[in-house]
């Protein structure tokens, strides 16, 4: 079993404490994530924090986090960006 770990600066717990959700937990990227008007095109997930069936994921190749939904089959649809973690947190 892989050992996911929270961003760089970050513990889980001070995600669950920015985030308010004592559900907060690192998920595997190793699943399908696209954007939500970009569909057809996949994103490279590096990072998933999930939060229930929300989830934040920070993708290769940019800075920003983007904000989804983990749908049943594992896979990720996001709607929202943001600019660092804890906006995104703050977000939810």
């Amino acid at each position: 079993m892989e050992n996911h770990q929270p961003p760089d600066g970050w513990t889980l717990q001070q995600i669950r404490d920015v985030s308010g959700d004592a559900r907060a937990e690192v998920l595997s990227p190793d699943r399908a994530v696209v954007y939500y008007d970009a569909a057809d095109e996949a994103l490279h997930a590096t990072l998933i924090l999930g939060f229930g069936v929300l989830c934040i994921v920070k993708v290769s190749d940019d800075d920003y986090w983007y904000m989804g939904s983990l749908n049943d089959d594992g896979s990720v649809i996001c709607w929202s960006i943001y600019g660092d973690l804890h906006e995104a947190l703050r977000g939810l």
